[in-house]
């Protein structure tokens, strides 16, 4: 009896401990939790819930206020005044006020940083104290996409005293505003947070979350249905049906603003020539990917961003035609078979290495020989943003969510001369027109021109094709059915402070 009682103590103990913490399985380990810095959604999810920014992006789409309390533009929009929201501290209890705002919006702009996220704000010119709770933002022109960009994460106000304190090693451990404090990091483990107590809005109901490195698909589904995992990411399709049969996991699919691609280094032979490129477009099977390859979850690309994004119009598509392809190469003087490395990523995007896979089988077809290489996640970044004179990849998967919502930044980073990596332009993509319609887009004040704008750049951005446009995604999500309020965002971020347990 005594052993029957003890037995289900410890029983008791692990489900009342279980209620004390969500576990979140993602594909990929956070790169750096110092919010300029972090490049990824995998790390940009874990920075939301630890410090915030001045506005948010709703998952209706909306910009509202967060940690600012109200704005006013003035100075034909040149000017952006700020109102902050009181009696909000830092968890290292330090205040937050207008001065903290000036020193992270200096620090992100600033050359000493080089956060690769610097664009979002290259219109501001400097950044004024007013009072203890207002600063104006002075533009240097007027910047249609301000709002939105500050709900970007990488703008997320964060503790001077702590960014002074730790140095370069802030990036490990970070100090916000936010519903979580940071609690430990075991590097390619877990990150581990803990309610934030004296959070100024509404407390977290569950105390403790989680987020695990997770990259093989199957094992996050498994995890989820043994219920080691509360919530797994990117589900494979060949798992979907025997998980909606389970009646202690949910399958939400939720809207994405990713899309797909891989790119190409446009700079260098055989891909400086547009023939190359386009050929390698039309040799890409999409709707054999989407459909056997991505169970049919997923939207082909006809644009470089997708639908739901303002300044998105349906550019058209690269129709699968090998003959098409083969004699594109020829009239580029390619010889076949042509021998090219296909770099992608192992778990961080929706079957990202098996359509990588597909993808090289496809273009056997067409006489080019891809041999895929994949690197862990964090040197894969790394690999892939060196500048020119050190860059030896020639093609690479990656995927770009427009989590402003506007298209400035679907685009600008991507496909402006002036973002060649370090930035985001990793395909080193150069069209004088296209720069031209970028920039002016970002200072028209007309909603309606600016979408001309940006019709008119990404209509010569598909004819240039320095990607191979694949698709924008769905999100596939497993939630255990004991959590209930978890957040999936269209941005691609996994939000656990309003979740609860049943």
């Amino acid at each position: 009896m005594r052993k029957a009682f003890f037995a289900l103590g410890l029983a008791l103990l692990a489900t009342a401990w279980a209620q004390q913490r969500l576990v979140v399985a993602q594909g990929t380990d956070p790169i750096t939790l110092d919010a300029p810095l972090a490049q990824d959604s995998p790390s940009a999810t874990v920075v939301t819930h630890i410090s915030e920014t001045l506005f948010e992006l709703t998952p209706e789409g909306k910009i509202v206020p967060l940690l600012a309390e109200g704005y006013s533009f003035s100075d034909g929009g040149k000017t952006l005044t700020i109102r902050l929201k009181r009696g909000i501290s830092f968890h290292d209890g330090t205040p937050f006020n207008a001065e903290a705002v000036r020193f992270n919006l200096e620090r992100f702009v600033s050359r000493e940083l080089a956060s690769p996220f610097a664009f979002l704000l290259s219109e501001l010119d400097r950044v004024e104290v007013v009072d203890t709770h207002t600063v104006r933002l002075r533009l240097k022109n007027p910047f249609a996409p301000i709002l939105a960009h500050l709900t970007h994460s990488s703008t997320a106000i964060q503790s001077p005293a702590a960014i002074q304190r730790f140095g370069a090693q802030y990036r490990d451990n970070p100090v916000g505003t936010g519903p979580y404090r940071f609690q430990a990091w075991q590097k390619g483990q877990f990150v581990d947070l803990v309610r934030n107590e004296n959070y100024w809005g509404e407390k977290p109901p569950i105390p403790q979350v989680r987020f695990i490195p997770v990259p093989e698909g199957t094992t996050r589904v498994a995890l989820v249905e043994t219920g080691q995992a509360h919530v797994a990411v990117r589900i494979p399709p060949q798992d979907i049906a025997r998980l909606q049969a389970n009646r202690a996991v949910e399958v939400v699919r939720t809207p994405s603003l990713r899309t797909i691609y891989i790119y190409f280094n446009t700079q260098r032979p055989p891909f400086n020539d547009a023939r190359v490129r386009q050929a390698i477009n039309h040799a890409v099977n999409k709707e054999e990917i989407l459909q056997f390859v991505l169970g049919g979850i997923g939207r082909i690309s006809d644009a470089p961003i997708a639908p739901g994004i303002f300044g998105y119009a349906s550019i058209g598509k690269y129709e699968y035609n090998p003959q098409r392809a083969q004699e594109l190469l020829r009239q580029a003087g390619v010889s076949t078979p042509l021998r090219v490395t296909l770099h992608c990523p192992t778990g961080r995007y929706f079957q990202d290495i098996q359509v990588c896979e597909a993808i090289q089988g496809q273009l056997r077809r067409v006489g080019v020989e891809a041999t895929i290489q994949t690197l862990e996640w964090g040197a894969y970044l790394q690999e892939t943003q060196r500048p020119l004179r050190e860059n030896r990849i020639q093609m690479a998967m990656l995927g770009w969510g427009t989590v402003t919502g506007d298209a400035d930044y679907g685009l600008y980073p991507l496909f402006h001369s002036s973002q060649w990596a370090p930035g985001f332009n990793r395909a080193f993509y150069k069209n004088p027109e296209v720069d031209k319609l970028l920039a002016q887009a970002r200072i028209s004040t007309l909603p309606q021109g600016r979408q001309q704008l940006y019709r008119e750049a990404m209509a010569r951005i598909w004819r240039d094709a320095p990607w191979v446009f694949l698709h924008s995604e769905v999100q596939v999500t497993a939630v255990r059915q004991e959590v209930q309020g978890f957040i999936v965002h269209p941005t691609e971020r996994y939000l656990a402070y309003r979740a609860r347990f049943r």
